[in-house]
């Protein structure tokens, strides 16, 4: 039986990379789903190529989380999995950082994940699975990447709070950490294409298991925290990254 049969499901940044992929899993895995986007031909396209529902959202702003909050109301009634997924990864020198770098990352990828939760709250069903893309860098420290990973920490840092906070709705909260990916998410990462190149060769080494992942592999893991079979787990973290974090 589908693990995730009759869920509804809601996917922020769900265009590309790990969204796109996790679309595609809860979708075999029967789940009736939404993906949120920015760019509306991009978003467009993923809907109909995946087979769910388009919901153009900036995550940086409040009122289209309302606007996405009462299209899930009118779509689905209720909401079972919520995974927060939206993000950008910018890299740069400590004194050549401003105000704008660090207010961009903050407000998709803490501000933005912390308010979707908060506008969706109200729609989630008892015992609903709320997953938050916390990313493997979040206990790390690489030059150049200060405002990214304290962006990650705080995202990991809510997963603990509300959880523990929607635990009396038998609502899990849990972090999903990526390791690094290759997705057109590297290529926005405001890096000069030698210093990335470079990048990645320290990230591959740094890595156990010397590779990248593969977007269907932390899908899969999404899947998880998603179903049944994550029941016993909430404030968790997650961790996908070929041994990055931890070795």
């Amino acid at each position: 039986m589908a693990r995730l049969n009759n869920k509804t499901a809601v996917i922020t940044g769900g265009t590309t990379g790990i969204g796109f992929e996790t679309a595609k899993q809860f979708v075999v895995e029967g789940a009736r789903v939404i993906i949120t986007g920015q760019n509306e031909e991009r978003l467009q396209s993923a809907a109909k190529e995946l087979g769910v529902i388009p919901a153009r959202v900036d995550m940086r702003s409040l009122h289209d989380l309302n606007t996405l909050a009462a299209q899930v109301k009118a779509e689905f009634g209720g909401l079972d999995i919520l995974f927060a997924n939206a993000g950008i990864g910018l890299f740069a020198p400590l004194d050549e950082i401003d105000e704008v770098f660090y207010d961009d990352q903050f407000d998709i990828n803490a501000k933005g994940v912390f308010f979707t939760v908060q506008k969706l709250a109200e729609l989630l069903n008892e015992g609903a699975s709320v997953i938050l893309n916390a990313s493997a860098v979040n206990e790390k420290g690489v030059a150049m990447g200060s405002v990214y990973f304290a962006t990650k920490a705080a995202v990991r840092s809510f997963a603990r709070t509300l959880a523990a906070e929607l635990a009396s709705r038998n609502i899990r909260v849990n972090a999903l950490s990526s390791g690094f990916v290759p997705t057109n998410f590297q290529s926005k990462m405001g890096l000069p294409p030698e210093i990335l190149d470079s990048f990645k060769d320290y990230i591959k080494q740094s890595t156990p298991l010397r590779r990248f992942g593969k977007p269907e592999e932390i899908a899969l893991s999404a899947v998880f925290l998603a179903s049944g079979e994550s029941s016993y787990m909430t404030a968790a973290d997650l961790v996908v990254d070929g041994g990055f974090m931890n070795v």
